[in-house]
């Protein structure tokens, strides 16, 4: 679905990137990088229905005639929509000739992430005037071993049930709930599991694995 948006707005965020520390190896820069804004032109012109319209005439004329009108254009994926669970899916692959070589390097992220940066100015969830968008880690997933083989294991942190998340995930009233403003992670310990053996770990160590999915719960 196409949305005219305002143009004064449309590539507006909730936060200013500019102040993000963007440390190559950082999840922060891997956002940065999905979110950044793109110039379409040359061979990845945008084709403009209503240039073509304003040149050729009626849509009914345009595909026999088969004049399109390209034009120069901008691009940028935004969160327009505040999860209350956030999935981060970390791309752990890369092509090497006509093969996949799986990537190792560490990426850095926060026991907080603030995901306002990478938010439109108009996200549908968010309080108005809110430029923090906080959330808290609750779960990492990494992968040891190989594209052939290799096995996965799991940070999870055990912590109190947050009411207010839940009525966010069972009934969506996000808009209902007032947010706190806070930057400390949710309480509680964590532990790594692997098959049928738990182990009590220290954040430290949660913070160095080589993640491959991260799970953040929105706070509240």
């Amino acid at each position: 679905e196409v949305v005219t948006e305002d143009p004064e707005t449309a590539f507006c965020t909730l936060a200013k990137r500019e102040d993000l520390n963007l440390e190559e190896s950082s999840i922060h820069h891997c956002l940065y990088q999905f979110t950044r804004n793109e110039k379409l032109s040359e061979t990845n012109k945008l084709l403009c229905d209503v240039c073509t319209q304003r040149h050729c005439g009626p849509k009914k004329n345009l595909k026999s005639e088969k004049k399109y009108i390209y034009t120069n254009a901008k691009k940028q994926m935004l969160i327009s929509l505040a999860p209350p669970i956030l999935t981060l899916h970390l791309k752990r692959f890369q092509q090497a000739g006509f093969t996949l070589r799986k990537v190792n390097r560490h990426i850095k992220f926060p026991e907080v992430l603030d995901l306002a940066p990478f938010c439109s100015v108009k996200c549908k969830n968010v309080v108005e005037g809110k430029t923090k968008l906080l959330y808290s880690l609750y779960g990492v997933v990494e992968h040891s071993g190989t594209m052939r083989s290799g096995h996965y294991t799991a940070y999870a942190k055990m912590r109190n049930i947050n009411n207010h998340l839940s009525e966010l995930v069972l009934r969506g009233e996000s808009t209902q709930v007032e947010e706190v403003e806070g930057t400390e992670p949710v309480k509680g310990q964590w532990f790594h599991v692997s098959d049928t053996h738990v182990q009590a770990v220290s954040v430290a160590k949660v913070l160095s694995a080589q993640a491959y999915l991260l799970f953040y719960e929105r706070l509240l």
